[in-house]
Formats: structure tokens, C-alpha cells, sequence
């Protein structure tokens, strides 16, 4: 009878607030549930969030995107532990204490996932049966190669950290944040120690009240106050006479293949695109939090943010952790939903990504630096679809030695792995995502993404 009489009033438009809530607890207290309990979830359930979107409004080609780099930044973390041992080895065991690095999570065990990539890691058993764990040759130059693209590219990441302390509301950003960006930006791994000295002339560590180190302006550079959509729309260079002020460009679009409804908000996409905006590098200290003219310029800054990155892309834990120093508003991610054309939210995994979508055509970076080459060497790199491989102890490793048997075995080995890109993806598949909640990455379609969501 409650439920009729609440139902009567919201179908004629005619109830009060007050009553309908009196209403309606009567239910839930029916239900053994609190009325602080139900008033939360109703107003939880209001919100828009990722995993509310229709299947239309998802981008495939990113989504899997995702789970490809999400598997090299695993590769990749477990590639830096053993750059950093003395020998470059170290034992499988030892390498439990890195799980939150590697992102590995129980109940998968690391040595299963070292030995699903043989191109890349060696795995061995010394006398005593400890098994221990190496990086190949072909994995060691690699890691070579990577040190040698980040030195070449560190002007520009320089410059790019600079513009970042530019933006910010006190010219200066606390250096654990900046840390969050080291591999979206391409920055060294002992970039705290050593990295943030070598541009005294740009920036400089500094310990305040809360003794805490943060990275500071020095000198503000002009040339620099130049977004990167005004060089690419209006095709500003650097001036040393430019002045950041108010703005009024169009944000590129790109909406999913599938997605047919942009018409019905055509108007208000055009409206937003003509409003003017404050530039990221201007004093934005004036600005009233929720305007049109914050709301743009927060979606400036993140334009911005993710032109600054190697793969334009970001977990957006990052960007809500710069909300007071960029001024930006709370509801960070309600605002990336809202302008879906400019970026899309990627909700694979625990953490979600924010890709700039202008920046891709379907699965492809248009525009690749080498480190993002490099990335795609090393995924190539990555699983395995034959047996397991027995692991050889120290003392048939000395027999092997002896006999001249090693450099023969080690070619057989490179010949019976040599497989085309599909096979690799279905090995990382099998590999890594095997009773993982992420994506297939071998052949995803679209009845499959929607019987896993189901």
C-alpha cells in the first residue's frame, strides 16, 4: 500500500519531498535496512559513474589498449628491480616484497609469471634448489636501450616538468606527487636523487614547514605559456612575448564509432566549444569554483596534462591528486564522463585510465616517440604458448657450459619461439590474465565484453 501511494504521487507530479520520505523508510525498515542506509545508497545511486555507461559510449580498441600496457608496466617494474641488484639477478622469493610495485596480485605466483616470458627471464635453481631469476641478453639491451632514449628525451621531459610547475596555483608541486608521472612522462627512476638537480636553472627541491620536498619554479620562461592545442590549432610558436590570458578554442573531437546520439547534444557541444576559457598558465586564483569558465579550464589542464605524457594517457588517481594545486574541481571524473569526446575513461582494472582520444586512430598512437617504440618491443616480447620448460639447476648449468651446449640450445630456443603478434597476445593472455578480472587481449568482441559484464 506504501509503495502504491508513493508511486501515485511521483506519476501526477503532485508529492512533497518531506512526504515521500516519510514514505518511503516505512519499506526499507520492511527490508531490515536503516533509514541512513537507504538515504546513502539513493543518493550514491545519483551520481554518474564509469561502470554506468551503456555499452555504446564504450571504445574497444582503448580498452584493450589498457590491458596490453597494464601487462608492460608489470614487465617493466619487475625489468627495474633487477637493474637494480648488483649482478642483475636476484631470488624468485625476494621478489614477493615488490608485489605492490609489480601489481601482481595473490594468489598468482611470481615465478609463473617470469616463466611465461623466457625471451626476457631466465629462471634457474642453484644448489641449494633457491630459484633465482635474470634477464636475458635480448631483455639486458633493452634495458640499455630504454636508459638511452630517456637521457636523449630528458630536455624535453624537463621542459614539460617545468610547464607543470607553470601551471600550478603556487608555481611549485610536492615531489612525491610528481612521482606518480615518472613513467607517463619518461622521467629516470632516480629522478628524486639525482634528475631534479641537473636543471637548476628550470627548478629546485625545496623542504617547507611540513618538511616535506617539493619541486619549485625558478625563472618563468614565456616561451613556455603556450598550450599545446593553440600550437596545434592556431599555430603559435614560441614567443617571448606571449601572455597568458583568456582563450577561446575548440577542443577536437572524437566520439565512439557506436555512439549515435550526438546529435541530441549538439547544441550544448557547440555552446561549450565557443565559450572562452582562462589559458592553464594564467592566474586562475579569481576563478569561481563550478562556472562554465572553471569547468573548461579544468578541462584545459587536463588536455594539456595528457598532451605532456608518452602514451597520452593517465590514471586518474594522478590528476585527482593536482585538484588544489591546478584548481580543478572536486568531481573530477564526473566532469571527464561529461566531455567524452575529448577524453575516455578506460575502467579495466582497479584504477582507471583517462586517454586523450583525439590522440589515437582505433588501437595506434598517430604519434609515437621512441620510448612509446620502445614499449611496443618490449610487449612483443611477451608470452609464451609452448609447455613448460624444466628449470635447469646450477650444476646442469656448469654441464652445459662444459660441453659447448649452451649457445646451441639458446639459438634452438629463439627458433621455436619465433611467433607472429596474435600468438604473442594470446600468450600474455594466458599468461597473465588467467583468473584476473581483465581483458582478453587476444580477439575481444563486443558479445564478449557484454557476458563478462553480465
Amino acid at each position: 500500500m506504501v509503495t502504491q501511494m508513493v508511486r501515485i504521487s511521483i506519476m501526477s507530479y503532485k508529492f512533497n519531498g518531506p512526504q515521500v520520505f516519510a514514505y518511503l523508510p516505512v519499506r526499507r525498515k520492511w527490508q531490515r535496512e536503516t533509514w541512513l542506509g537507504w538515504l546513502q545508497n539513493r543518493w550514491m545511486t545519483t551520481s554518474k559513474r564509469v561502470q554506468d555507461r551503456s555499452t555504446t559510449k564504450r571504445v574497444q580498441d582503448l580498452e584493450i589498449l589498457t590491458e596490453k600496457w597494464k601487462i608492460v608496466s608489470k614487465v617493466k617494474a619487475v625489468m627495474e628491480i633487477l637493474n637494480e641488484e648488483p649482478e642483475m639477478i636476484v631470488p624468485v622469493r625476494n621478489l614477493e616484497r615488490h608485489r605492490i610495485k609489480i601489481n601482481l596480485p595473490k594468489p598468482h605466483k611470481i615465478s609463473d609469471f617470469l616463466r611465461k616470458s623466457p625471451k626476457l627471464f631466465e629462471l634457474y635453481k642453484d644448489q641449494r634448489g633457491v630459484l633465482w631469476c635474470g634477464m636475458t641478453k635480448e631483455a639486458e639491451d633493452l634495458v640499455e636501450e630504454e636508459g638511452r632514449l630517456i637521457e636523449e628525451n630528458s630536455d624535453k621531459v624537463a621542459e614539460y616538468v617545468t610547464r607543470c610547475l607553470m601551471m600550478s596555483v603556487d608555481r611549485r608541486l610536492r615531489l612525491d606527487k610528481i612521482a606518480n608521472f615518472r613513467r607517463d612522462f619518461g622521467l629516470p627512476v632516480d629522478f628524486r636523487d639525482k634528475w631534479v638537480h641537473r636543471y637548476p636553472e628550470l627548478f629546485k627541491v625545496v623542504e617547507l614547514v611540513d618538511e616535506v620536498s617539493y619541486l619549485e619554479l625558478v625563472s618563468w620562461n614565456p616561451e613556455w605559456a603556450i598550450t599545446e592545442l593553440e600550437k596545434r590549432v592556431l599555430g603559435v610558436n614560441e614567443s617571448s612575448n606571449h601572455q597568458p590570458g583568456m582563450l577561446s578554442l575548440s577542443f577536437p573531437l572524437r566520439f565512439p564509432s557506436n555512439y549515435k546520439k550526438v546529435y541530441r547534444h549538439r547544441e550544448k557541444i557547440d555552446h561549450f566549444q565557443k565559450r572562452s576559457y582562462l589559458s592553464p598558465y594564467a592566474d586562475a586564483k579569481g576563478l569561481t569554483a563550478g562556472s562554465l569558465e572553471f569547468d573548461k579550464r579544468a578541462v584545459a589542464i587536463m588536455h594539456e596534462l595528457l598532451s605532456f605524457t608518452l602514451e597520452k594517457r593517465l590514471v586518474t588517481d594522478h590528476l585527482t591528486h593536482f585538484r588544489r594545486e591546478f584548481v580543478m574541481p572536486q568531481k573530477l571524473m564526473r566532469l571527464l564522463l561529461k566531455h567524452m569526446g575529448i577524453f575516455y575513461v578506460s575502467e579495466r582494472g582497479k584504477r582507471f585510465s583517462v586517454f586523450l582520444t583525439e590522440a589515437y586512430e582505433g588501437q595506434e598512437l598517430i604519434e609515437k616517440c621512441p620510448l612509446v617504440v620502445w614499449k611496443e618491443k618490449l610487449l612483443s616480447l611477451v608470452g609464451y604458448r609452448e609447455k613448460k620448460k624444466k628449470i635447469l639447476t646450477f650444476g646442469d648449468l656448469s654441464d652445459l657450459e662444459d660441453s659447448g651446449l649452451i649457445e646451441s640450445s639458446s639459438e634452438h630456443e629463439n627458433i621455436s619461439m619465433h611467433f607472429g603478434h596474435e600468438d604473442t597476445m594470446v600468450g600474455v593472455e594466458d599468461a597473465f590474465l588467467a583468473g584476473i578480472d581483465e581483458m582478453n587481449i587476444g580477439e575481444i568482441g563486443l558479445a564478449d565484453w557484454n557476458s563478462e559484464k553480465s
